[in-house]
This record gives structure tokens, C-alpha cells and sequence, in this order.
């Protein structure tokens, strides 16, 4: 399956990538060489410590890349009526009496902690394309359904203020 993103998406990859590979891979190459000079490999903690960043750097270089070769770009587009990619939505769930406001992303912008709402999550599924005072199910297994009430929807865009995740 390919990860659907946006042009600011694979710019802010390229813009990682650049920086880990021109500022962090040499100074991170230095930290091995320089702890490797304190002796015995075996039982050297700097040294592995080093190396362990080291590998950790060039696996999320590779991550990116890899992101990169096999996403498909898509352009954020929606009514202006309906929940869209980046609309922030006021929403009010049945089940637990509470309201709250979420933000439609792509995937690699998602942070739950921060109301920021993969558009492949259900929740994101449920409501793209939905209107003020729709009710939606979100199904999140066969066995496990609950009802949510779109009470706001406040149009947004792709902007590059929102950071892409770790992993």
C-alpha cells in the first residue's frame, strides 16, 4: 500500500534527509571514531551508545527515502461544505457525552496527543466528506462501533507548520 501524502509532506522529508545526512551523519560518525579511541571495544559503552545513534540515523534516512520512492502525492481538496484533508472538526461523541475538536492530516503528521487525526485512522475515515449535524459511525473492528455528531467544520490547509512524525 502506498502512503498517500502531500507535496509539503515529501518536502519536509527531503528537508530531513538533508540535514541528517550533510550535519548529523558526520558529527555522529565523529562520536564513533572518538570513542573508539578509548580502548577496548567490548567493553566500551561510549562506543555503542555512538554506533546505536549512528545506525538509528541512517535507518530513519533510509525510512524517508523509502517514503518518498513509494508515495503517491495527492492534492488537498475538499467542498466547501464537507470535511476535507486539514479541516479542523468539532465533533461530539455519543458514547462518552463529550465534545471535541480534531484536525484532519495525512498520516505522517499524526499526533493524537495533539488532536491531529490520520485521515486512514476510522475516526478520519468516518468523517471525510461528512457535513455539520451528520451523524457518522466510526468502526473501529467488526465488533466495536460508536456514533459521533459533526457539530463544527473549520476549513484548513496544508501548511508546513505541522511537523512530520518520528516514525
Amino acid at each position: 500500500m502506498y502512503d498517500e501524502l502531500t507535496e509539503v509532506d515529501i518536502q519536509k522529508m527531503k528537508e530531513e534527509i538533508d540535514y541528517r545526512t550533510r550535519v548529523l551523519r558526520p558529527q555522529l560518525i565523529e562520536e564513533v571514531q572518538t570513542a573508539r579511541a578509548f580502548g577496548d571495544l567490548s567493553e566500551n559503552f561510549e562506543y555503542r551508545c555512538a554506533k546505536q545513534a549512528k545506525n538509528r540515523n541512517d535507518s530513519r534516512i533510509r525510512y524517508l527515502e523509502r517514503m518518498i520512492r513509494t508515495a503517491k502525492v495527492i492534492q488537498p481538496e475538499s467542498k466547501d461544505d464537507a470535511v476535507g484533508l486539514f479541516d479542523k472538526v468539532t465533533i461530539y461523541n455519543e458514547m462518552t457525552k463529550g465534545e471535541m475538536t480534531l484536525r484532519i492530516v495525512t498520516t505522517l503528521r499524526q499526533d493524537a496527543l495533539k488532536g491531529l487525526i490520520s485521515k486512514e485512522s476510522p475516526v478520519g475515515r468516518a468523517l471525510l466528506g461528512s457535513h455539520v449535524g451528520d451523524r457518522v459511525t466510526v468502526e473501529v473492528s467488526p465488533e466495536m462501533k460508536y456514533q459521533v455528531e459533526v457539530r463544527a467544520i473549520e476549513k484548513g490547509g496544508d501548511d508546513d507548520t505541522l511537523d512530520i512524525s518520528a516514525y
